[in-house]
């Protein structure tokens, strides 16, 4: 894996990470009674984004850490989702070594 794809890697675990969490204690302007004027009452009331980016980046680096693990110590590869053997001569002669 190269620089590039660590980064895109990341990038796609940090924003996966960071919709999971948003509806985590998403206080919405229904529960709280104080509905804005041309808005949802489902809206958000008051959503610290600083917080939840500092907490996702945590959380989304070590996920990170964990596939980029898997992947650079060879337990799961290209090969092992090749189900229809569209890469048997690559697999086969990667198995050879």
């Amino acid at each position: 894996m190269g620089i590039m794809s660590g980064l895109v890697l990341y990038a796609v675990i940090w924003f996966m990470t960071l919709f999971v969490t948003l509806p985590i204690r998403l206080e919405t302007q229904g529960d709280r009674g104080e509905i804005v004027p041309g808005t949802m009452a489902g809206s958000p009331a008051h959503i610290d984004m600083r917080k939840r980016f500092k907490i996702v980046t945590v959380v989304a680096f070590g996920f990170w850490v964990v596939i980029a693990g898997i992947i650079f110590s060879g337990v799961i590869t290209t090969c092992d989702f090749d189900w229809f053997d569209t890469m048997a001569e690559q697999c086969a002669a990667r198995e050879a070594l």
